[in-house]
């Protein structure tokens, strides 16, 4: 760290000066103009970039023709969240039928990135979403809605025996995870480029805690997810109505632990997080009472249903893990 002391010139104005080594890096001439942007926590941003516009950042994958095509759908999801504005896949020779499947895979389940230029060898895709459009908060309720249905329609198709409604449950997991890539690409976006949390009107002390509750939520998801594909292996078998019964209990349990976690969030509750976090116990020991019924009944697709039972409680926990994130953020905010 340089150490520069403050000076007073015109009686009025206090100066700073900036570091040569610096100035030359940036290559700053006399009178260019520079941006000076006040941080959360008192300090002071000093750069070139005065227009407070996206940073254009592009990613080159290159294409031998032997490469997996999943390793080329991660490769593309991996930009996306890493904040790449283009991203080009090129190969010498003509680009395989299965890399452009993935490609428009990619784009079918990503937010903001469309093919602009298409050729035999070369395929560019740029970001057309501006990050500041899709506020975090707006988003978390989003997949909060989502999911939620996602867990009250896997319930459904457990009581109906509804194998249709079991795979549009699956289907809609696409949605949440492709909304758990933008948070996680804006929060990749605004820790290379801090003036647009200012922008966005969020403290990247909030957008990193938003993101971590972002991924939780995801994976409620997937056990809701999980719900369903155990949904459709029991569907052979005779139902007990005393076990459904307790599992949609168990579940109502958990949504209402998922349900209050989330609006405690927006509220900034303190204790009230830690008083949703003190009833998933009785979530804990509900999903043991109904395992235990299951063993004693001796049910056909036993195992199935106590998969369902761990994914309820599994889900009432995560809940329980945002209620905690939201205690860790206030407090981090009350000592800042």
């Amino acid at each position: 760290m340089e150490i520069r002391k403050v000076q007073i010139t015109g009686g009025s104005s206090f100066v700073v000066t900036l570091p040569k080594g610096w100035i030359e890096a940036q290559k700053i001439h006399k009178n260019d103009p520079l941006g000076l942007v006040v941080q959360p926590d008192g300090t002071l941003l000093v750069t070139r970039d005065i227009t407070e516009g996206q940073f254009q950042r592009e990613k080159s994958i290159a294409i031998t023709g032997s490469e997996d095509p999943a390793y080329v759908f991660r490769m593309l999801v991996g930009s996306y969240i890493a904040g790449y504005t283009t991203i080009r896949l090129s190969s010498k020779s003509r680009l395989p039928a299965p890399i452009r499947m993935v490609v428009r895979e990619f784009t079918q389940m990503s937010i903001g990135p469309e093919v602009v230029e298409e050729t035999d060898t070369v395929i560019l895709l740029k970001d057309l979403l501006n990050p500041a459009e899709m506020p975090f908060d707006n988003t978390i309720k989003r997949m909060f809605v989502i999911v939620k249905n996602m867990q009250l329609d896997a319930m459904s198709a457990l009581e109906r025996r509804d194998a249709g409604l079991a795979n549009d449950v699956m289907a809609r997991d696409n949605d949440v995870d492709r909304l758990h890539w933008l948070i996680a690409r804006q929060t990749n976006i605004i820790l290379r480029n801090t003036s647009l949390s200012r922008k966005m009107g969020i403290s990247p002390f909030r957008m990193v805690n938003t993101y971590i509750i972002s991924r939780i939520i995801e994976r409620i998801g997937d056990h809701a997810v999980r719900i369903v594909e155990n949904v459709k292996r029991v569907a052979d078998y005779p139902g007990d109505r005393e076990v459904v019964s307790a599992i949609k209990k168990a579940d109502a349990l958990a949504l209402s632990l998922f349900d209050k976690s989330i609006v405690l969030f927006f509220k900034g509750d303190l204790k009230g997080s830690h008083a949703n976090i003190e009833h998933v116990k009785k979530l804990e020991d509900l999903c043991g009472e109904i395992n235990a019924m299951v063993m004693v009944k001796d049910l056909e697709g036993a195992v199935y249903l106590r998969y369902i039972t761990e994914s309820i409680r599994r889900s009432g926990e995560y809940a329980g893990d945002i209620s905690e994130t939201v205690i860790n953020y206030l407090v981090g905010e009350e000592s800042g």
